[in-house]
């Protein structure tokens, strides 16, 4: 299992349709086309020998290698250091249209900083996660690799005239190497494109500096609309480069990470296809980057709710589906890549979604607190997405009360989650303010008692007077870190008794040295073999409750702590393993929203106490 590299260390590279993974030893080991969640072209994150890669990487007894964004861009920049001289690989993808395109193109420019290096390249892709095969044309400019209707073209980037510095051959099995030797001063590389030309064309070098450029003004021009200026810019701004490199343009959607199957316990059976947009991931971006002042991604959001809820294609448990592709369409049929060991050996490796069509009745009130903002930041509703709104509350009105799966998409059967409860609370309570201020026509007397009901009811049977503390589910003393969201959303005063004493609880119970793990899975069985790491989701809203609970120098340690267990750029999983390694889908939307938020909210607590304390002298 030597040949997989930490997930950690990776960077990630796209073009708001798709992404690439690229490691700190100049490996893309995870490539799908044309969209996020298309099959794989380069995936031997998955499987070292079955899964294909674009490696690239100096022809030297021993290197180091260093890893860093331009920046305020997602142009990754990885370098080789050598005895005989320093070598670097400038990865990024010129940004797609905004309409649904099969063409995609990556850049990989080589150079030579000092001295002289050679580099060895390696390109072996492995069409639809190794199911087709694929056959190879070389030419003077490239090489074009086809499977089936699929075409992935290579070209090289030199100026017409120029000498040739490197030497290509095709292997018995299919696949391209080549090297190219570079003396100080001296770029070369390549272009990949997926259904674009079908013979390969020389790159002049300007060109390839002209795409360099392009691609850079516009993160620098989007970066650039950030309103936020408080503590921890650069991790928070990075945070917010990550998420828009996981959108999806064509529809707003944002995928909750852009990986398949890394697991979360290595060897484990935790291993889940992320590669699609959830309700609850879509919603809590719309809330944070409008926090930051990206009012056109979270207009985008918000339409891209609106017409899921007009759409009301939902599962037969209700009128939205907890998740879709990025395109909107529901279908998402789970199966196994049976030939692919996984990361590490983590068997299976799962493509596609079982989860789809569980009953979880938190999106509701994630989708109307999505709705709520966006309208206070401008986006208009409308009547068609008005009725809409009408109907998901009709339908929730006559279902709140009932078990279900809940947040963490548990495989145990259908329980009474007290989050899921807080968050119909939430739908109601948002329903009933856009109601008011948008002077539009609604049941508001009904609202109101669905939401009273709701209230009295969390109140009765999601607190546990025998652990003093609100609850995982109705009947049971299992606590659970999703309800750190409560006073988040208004639910409790931060200061009540009832709350700190939860807070207090989950603390002794599911904070680990900082950490935070999302429930104890022994004490609440959730179907699966196994265990996990922390939750760095958790630990965030960890972070966020203290700091409205105004422990603000709890919250900044903690947060500080949090900080260290970034990779080399910024990047998180979904959780932290026992030794401080990273697992789980990479990177996750759902970590770096937690971030921004939680460096937000710490940050505004933080200058209010600095804005009285000088108000005192």
């Amino acid at each position: 299992m030597s040949d997989y590299p930490l997930i950690s260390d990776h960077g990630l590279i796209g073009d708001l349709q798709t992404s690439a993974l690229v490691a700190t030893d100049g490996t893309i080991d995870w490539f799908c086309s044309p969209r996020f969640d298309s099959p794989s072209i380069f995936g031997s994150l998955l499987d070292s020998e079955r899964g294909g890669h674009f490696s690239t990487r100096p022809r030297a007894d021993a290197f180091e290698t260093k890893q860093l964004y331009f920046p305020d861009t997602a142009i990754l920049l990885t370098r080789f250091l050598t005895e005989e001289g320093v070598g670097e690989v400038i990865d990024f993808m010129p940004v797609a249209s905004d309409a649904p395109s099969s063409r995609h193109r990556l850049v990989r420019q080589l150079r030579c900083v000092r001295g002289s290096i050679v580099f060895d390249l390696e390109v072996a892709p492995r069409f639809d996660y190794g199911r087709q095969k694929h056959a190879v044309t070389l030419s003077e400019h490239g090489a074009t690799c086809t499977a089936g209707e699929t075409t992935l073209t290579l070209s090289l980037i030199r100026d017409p005239g120029t000498e040739r510095l490197g030497q290509a051959e095709v292997t018995d099995g299919g696949d391209l190497r080549f090297s190219l030797s570079l003396s100080e001063g001296q770029m070369r590389g390549v272009v990949l494109e997926t259904d674009g030309a079908t013979s390969p064309q020389a790159v002049p070098v300007a060109d390839a500096h002209r795409m360099f450029e392009e691609t850079a003004q516009f993160w620098r021009n989007w970066i650039g609309q950030s309103t936020y200026t408080g503590r921890w810019r650069e991790k928070v701004e990075r945070s917010a480069i990550t998420l828009k490199l996981m959108t999806y343009a064509p529809t707003g959607g944002l995928v909750a990470a852009p990986t398949a199957g890394l697991p979360e316990q290595i060897g484990g059976e935790r291993n889940w296809d992320y590669r699609f947009t959830w309700v609850r991931d879509a919603s809590f971006s719309v809330n944070t980057l409008i926090r930051m002042g990206f009012y056109e991604e979270a207009a985008a959001f918000g339409r891209w709710l609106r017409d899921r809820g007009a759409a009301q294609l939902g599962s037969p448990t209700g009128p939205l589906n907890i998740m879709y592709r990025i395109d909107g369409d529901t279908h998402m049929t789970e199966e196994v890549l049976e030939a692919w060991e996984g990361y590490r050996g983590s068997y299976p490796v799962r493509i596609g979604n079982g989860a789809a069509g569980q009953l979880q009745l938190d999106i509701y009130g994630e989708a109307m607190e999505a709705l709520w903002n966006a309208y206070r930041s401008g986006v208009d509703i409308g009547q068609p997405g008005w009725v809409a709104i009408g109907r998901l509350l009709d339908w929730l009105g006559e279902n709140w009360d009932q078990p279900e799966e809940g947040i963490w998409e548990t495989r145990g059967g259908r329980k009474d989650f007290t989050y899921g409860r807080l968050m119909c609370w939430v739908a109601f309570d948002r329903a009933i303010r856009l109601a008011t201020a948008y002077g539009r026509p609604a049941p508001l007397s009904r609202w109101m008692e669905h939401r009273d009901a709701i209230y009295n009811q969390i109140m009765e049977k999601g607190w546990n007077p025998e652990r003093g503390a609100f609850v995982q589910q109705y009947g049971e003393p299992v606590l659970d870190a999703s309800l750190l969201k409560m006073t988040q959303v208004g639910f409790i005063s931060p200061h009540d008794p009832m709350w700190t004493s939860t807070l207090a609880a989950i603390e002794k119970e599911l904070v680990s040295d900082s950490l935070v793990y999302r429930y104890d899975p022994s004490a609440s069985p959730d179907g699966l073999r196994g265990s996990e790491g922390t939750f760095s989701l958790c630990t965030f809203l960890y972070v966020d409750a203290l700091a409205r609970a105004d422990r603000l120098d709890d919250a900044r340690l903690i947060f500080e702590k949090m900080l260290t267990y970034a990779n080399h750029l910024g990047l998180y999983s979904e959780e932290i393993g026992p030794t401080g390694e990273q697992i789980g889908n990479f990177p996750q939307a759902f970590t770096h929203l937690a971030l921004i938020d939680a460096a937000i909210t710490l940050n505004e607590r933080l200058d209010a106490v600095g804005a009285r304390g000088r108000r005192t002298h």
